[in-house]
């Protein structure tokens, strides 16, 4: 991957080491605003749905409202780490292929902040120990990544491709898009309805998975714009999904697959959605909330 193309983000920050903490309670979402409610809409319209439907059966989102907890001050971060000036210029990208898209239906990005961390972080969603790996926190809209999931993916999956560990910032970028239309709103509706998140029809695999779709929207539109991928990325993108699927990863750790626990789907179906968003570039084709996935 012919990485260097990109753009490089100033939304990039250095939270340095907190020294870690439980993982994630995620929740402290803020309400939808009006532009989110149109964005909102205008998606409903491209999954030809009633937007305040999208969500109601089967969405997925984070948990409901948790106590708010102080962000941890971060610092601009370093500009001469060859690993941050990746996280940089895939994070610039994504910048680029959101506002494109957003623009396009009418609205502004809200670009988010990626907070690079080690061993543990303070977020508006709670603490977080680098165990937890990359994850988004819808009440302060960051990306938190500790650089050394980049070589646990190398030491435990065998895949240190740049274009999987791009694919990995893209998945977090779309849980970002998700909170901005509206997604994670519906999905703390849904759980206050008491609609299942695990499981392999459940909630929270529904949200993980259009978060893989709209990674392959992102590559996609930024391949368009930097014709920046090599023979085998695609595949070491594939390669990733693969090895963090909910299948994998339990025959992996307990020798046995157990459905009913599923939080992010199979291996076959985070390829499928990553390559159905992959290969049309239409945010239309990542409608995990309806019929069978």
């Amino acid at each position: 991957m012919l990485w260097d193309k990109g753009r490089r983000s100033d939304n990039v920050e250095d939270a340095g080491d907190s020294g870690g903490g439980g993982g994630p309670s995620f929740g402290g979402g803020r309400g939808l605003g009006i532009g989110g409610i149109i964005l909102l809409a205008i998606l409903g319209l491209v999954f030809y749905k009633d937007p305040t439907a999208l969500l109601s059966q089967d969405g997925a989102g984070a948990p409901p409202q948790a106590q708010q907890r102080q962000t941890q001050p971060a610092r601009p971060a370093a500009a001469n780490d060859p690993q941050v000036d990746f996280v940089r210029a895939i994070l610039g990208e994504t910048e680029d292929t959101w506002g494109e898209i957003f623009a396009a239906n009418g609205q502004e990005y809200t670009q988010p902040k990626l907070v690079l961390f080690r061993n543990g972080v303070r977020t508006a969603c709670g603490s977080a120990s680098s165990a937890v790996g990359p994850f988004y926190c819808p009440g302060d809209q960051r990306v938190y990544l500790d650089l050394g999931f980049f070589q646990q993916m190398q030491q435990q999956f065998h895949e240190s491709g740049d274009f999987a560990r791009a694919y990995v910032i893209a998945h977090e970028v779309g849980h970002h898009v998700q909170n901005l239309v509206g997604v994670f709103a519906k999905v703390n509706e849904a759980r206050r309805r008491g609609a299942r998140m695990e499981g392999a029809n459940g909630l929270s695999v529904r949200q993980e998975l259009q978060a893989d779709c709209f990674a392959g929207v992102w590559a996609n539109h930024s391949q368009q714009r930097q014709h920046w991928l090599q023979a085998g990325d695609i595949e070491s993108a594939m390669n990733a999904a693969t090895a963090i699927g909910d299948d994998a990863l339990q025959e992996q750790a307990q020798g046995r697959v157990v459905p009913d626990s599923f939080t992010h789907g199979t291996s076959a179906q985070r390829v499928h959605w990553f390559k159905a968003g992959f290969d049309s570039g239409d945010i239309g084709k990542c409608n995990t909330f309806s019929g069978s996935i």
